[in-house]
């Protein structure tokens, strides 16, 4: 089972909010999902993001890929690097 780390499109028409969640990769972009890691509102300035840092840790060491648009708000928190140093520490 391929797992991947990507957004789930909430929110309204042009209104769009997204939540973070870890799912099957065979499995709809807003249908079943494992966990719910965060949340991305890309509506209001600055671009409001909340992540659970130790749960998206947690998940990339078990295999999880994030996609891209994921990896890019990873990168901007600081989890990328904190995820590399991790891995290099093994």
């Amino acid at each position: 089972m391929a797992v991947k780390i990507r957004l789930r499109r909430m929110g309204s028409k042009r209104k769009p909010f997204y939540r973070v969640v870890v799912a099957d990769s065979r499995s709809p972009r807003d249908g079943r999902f494992i966990d719910q890691i965060g949340t991305y509102n890309p509506v209001v300035e600055p671009a409001e993001v909340k992540l659970d840092e130790e749960k998206a840790l947690d998940w990339m060491a078990k295999g999880a890929k994030p996609s891209d648009t994921v990896r890019n708000l990873f990168s901007k928190q600081g989890i990328m690097e904190k995820f590399h140093e991790m891995k290099n520490q093994k």
